[in-house]
C-alpha cells in the first residue's frame, strides 16, 4: 500500500543529471510509427501537429494503491523518476494555454495502453497518453532510458516538433510539474 502521495513532489529528489543523451535530437525528424493511444485511435507523430506537437515522455504514472517499481524509497532515489503524476496534471492545467500556442500534447510511455487509460480517466487529462510498449519509437529516436525491476522506461523528456521535426528537447525535466511551463514559455517565444 502507497503511503505517499502521487501529486506532491518530495523536497529531498536527487535532480538528474543533463549527461548529453538527447543533445543528438534537435533537428531530427520523428520516425513514421504508430502508436496506440488512449483515444482508441494510432497515432503517428510524424504527421500531426497544429503547428506544434509536444510529446512528454515519462517513465511511468502510479497508481495510488500501489508502490512504485522497487518501493518508494528506490524510486524516489532515481534521478527524474519521480513526478510523472505532478508532470501530466501540469499539462491538463495548462491544456488551453498549450492549445492556444498551436500545440498537439501527447504524453508518451512504455505503459500499457489499459494502464494508461485508468491514469487519463482518474487524472481527468484533456489529451491522449501513448504507448511506446515495445519502445519502438525511443529505440528509433535513441531516447535515454533506464532499467528498474526488470523493466525499461523512457526518461523524463519533452519533444517539440513541427512539421515531423524536433525543433526542441527539454532534458532533463525537472521538477517534472514545471515542464507545462518551460514548454508554454518556449512557444510563445517562437510567435506560435
Amino acid at each position: 500500500m502507497r503511503s505517499d502521495n502521487l501529486h506532491a513532489l518530495p523536497d529531498d529528489l536527487p535532480v538528474p543529471p543533463d549527461d548529453g543523451a538527447c543533445d543528438h535530437l534537435p533537428g531530427v525528424r520523428l520516425p513514421p510509427i504508430a502508436l496506440q493511444a488512449t483515444s482508441g485511435d494510432a497515432v503517428d507523430l510524424s504527421g500531426v501537429g497544429m503547428p506544434w506537437v509536444v510529446v512528454y515522455c515519462y517513465p511511468r504514472t502510479g497508481k495510488p494503491d500501489q508502490e512504485p517499481l522497487g518501493g518508494t524509497q528506490a524510486w524516489n532515489a532515481i534521478p527524474g523518476a519521480r513526478g510523472c503524476t505532478p508532470q501530466s496534471c501540469a499539462y491538463r492545467d495548462h491544456h488551453a494555454e498549450l492549445h492556444a500556442l498551436g500545440a498537439t500534447v501527447y504524453g508518451l510511455s512504455t505503459q500499457d495502453t489499459e494502464y494508461q487509460r485508468e491514469a487519463v480517466g482518474r487524472l481527468h487529462l484533456p489529451f491522449p497518453l501513448l504507448s511506446d510498449a515495445r519502445l519502438a519509437f525511443a529505440g528509433a529516436l535513441r531516447l535515454p532510458t533506464f532499467a528498474v525491476a526488470g523493466q525499461e522506461l523512457i526518461r523524463r523528456l519533452t519533444l517539440i516538433a513541427r512539421d515531423g521535426r524536433i525543433e526542441k528537447v527539454f532534458y532533463p525535466v525537472y521538477p517534472a510539474d514545471s515542464d507545462a511551463e518551460y514548454v508554454m514559455a518556449w512557444l510563445s517565444a517562437q510567435g506560435g
